[in-house]
């Protein structure tokens, strides 16, 4: 009788647990790192003592909880973690590439369409190089040029300034990221293997990894353990975290505005540009960046040495050499009509009052227009691929982290199903005390 109030009582304990992890996944079916925990049970088989005839030595059977049981699977998760890193990269370059599409503006207010306009106000004075309206206009067209130009130039150093800032405060999460990494290493360290404290631990460590690869690339080996190994992805010599010991990245501003990543680990620094994550795609955008400006600079010197060295080939209309209409040298950024005096245009020559016109309309031909439309249409075609690139990254993502939920996402209707067998299997369990006791009464009642 003893032997069967201890299988239903074993049966009780054991289901009881079952139900309360059960309950634990309903709860947590929508947190952020969760994944599904099992309770692995035993049968306990019946044992007997040394004597195979002492009937009295036998000690009941029944079911015993075992570990709480973690659903992973750490190959899905690599995956995942890779496949978010480059999503992670691809997103970031589309959303700044295309403000810095949108700061080499091509539409009616852009540098493009205001240089086309100078050129045109050029071909008008033309055919009145005397008159005041002409004159007006060509000046007034100028000085567009040079202000959307200087537009464009103060447009791209906001967006570098904003890439530099984003990448400042991801750095400093980053960090903070890494750190409570090494911490929970070394929780992990303590924890018993399958008990909560080591789950709960488990799902920390993962949320955590999943963040760090947002913003850099990273490979991970675990231990026996759980402790995690993590490494910058594709570099392999730089340790982010190992043990209970984290890495410091600290982000380096060049003049220009390249941005680099520099790890310290226990006094030794590496560089560590990331080639995935949001921060690889951050460094990646700054050097677009610097390209798009230096190519603006060039374009912005070239046309105000022009501008300014056919204004000193031709005459005013006093019959004086004419001095310059730009401020030259200065890039982009210093771009600036010197005058608003319209008798300094030296529209003429020694031989005609339009003579030094006809120079102007000669630098047009594979000029300044045709040198900004092919950076505008570089960059473009940069914003396309870049979406492209962000949209098929964006599915594997999906598709990996589907993955991996299948083994360690909850499953409503499937916890649904275990609570009704675990339910089904507590009552059995209780109803088998319950006979015992009623066959212990019984007997007892025969005296």
């Amino acid at each position: 009788m003893t032997d069967l109030l201890s299988i239903g009582a074993s049966g009780v304990s054991a289901y009881r647990s079952a139900l309360s992890v059960i309950g634990d996944n309903v709860a947590n079916a929508e947190t952020d790192g969760y994944a599904r925990r099992t309770v692995a049970l035993k049968q306990v088989g019946a044992s007997y003592g040394a004597d195979p005839l002492s009937l009295n030595r036998t000690t009941a059977g029944g079911v015993a909880r075992g570990e709480v049981v973690r659903q992973w699977d750490d190959f899905r998760a690599s995956e995942a973690r890779v496949s978010q890193a480059d999503a992670g990269r691809a997103e970031t370059r589309v959303r700044w590439l295309s403000n810095v599409e949108t700061a080499l503006d091509d539409g009616p207010t852009g540098a493009g369409t205001a240089l086309t306009a100078f050129f045109n106000s050029a071909q008008t004075l033309t055919t009145d190089p005397t008159g005041s309206a002409p004159r007006q206009a060509f000046l007034g067209a100028l000085g567009e040029a040079a202000t959307t130009i200087r537009t464009s130039a103060d447009a791209l150093a906001r967006a570098g300034a904003g890439v530099t800032a984003e990448a400042s405060a991801m750095t400093d999460a980053l960090n903070g990221n890494l750190q409570s990494l090494a911490r929970v290493n070394d929780a992990m360290k303590r924890a018993a293997p399958g008990s909560a404290a080591s789950t709960s631990l488990a799902d920390t460590r993962d949320q955590l990894l999943d963040d760090i690869s947002k913003q850099v690339g990273i490979d991970v080996k675990l231990d026996g353990r759980g402790v995690a190994t993590v490494t910058l992805g594709g570099a392999s010599n730089v340790t982010l975290v190992e043990s209970n010991v984290a890495s410091s990245f600290e982000l380096k501003v060049a003049d220009d505005g390249r941005l680099a990543l520099e790890a310290t680990r226990q006094g030794e620094t590496k560089i560590a540009n990331p080639a995935s994550g949001a921060l690889g795609g951050l460094v990646d955008v700054a050097a677009t960046i610097v390209g798009r400006r230096a190519g603006l600079d060039a374009i912005a010197n070239e046309f105000a040495t022009q501008v300014n060295d056919w204004q000193a080939g031709g005459r005013t209309p006093a019959g004086a050499a004419g001095t310059a209409l730009l401020t030259q040298g200065g890039g982009a950024a210093g771009l600036r009509l010197v005058t608003e005096d319209i008798s300094t245009i030296a529209a003429a020559s020694d031989t005609a009052s339009n003579g030094n016109l006809g120079q102007l309309q000669a630098l047009r031909e594979n000029g300044v227009e045709t040198k900004l439309a092919t950076i505008v249409t570089q960059q473009a075609l940069t914003v396309s691929y870049a979406k492209s690139e962000s949209a098929a990254a964006a599915t594997r993502r999906d598709n990996a982290f589907v993955a991996r939920d299948e083994v360690g996402g909850v499953d409503l209707d499937r916890e649904a199903a275990e609570l009704l067998r675990y339910q089904q299997a507590y009552s059995g369990s209780a109803k088998l005390i319950q006979i015992a006791r009623e066959t212990l009464q019984s007997v007892l009642n025969l005296f």
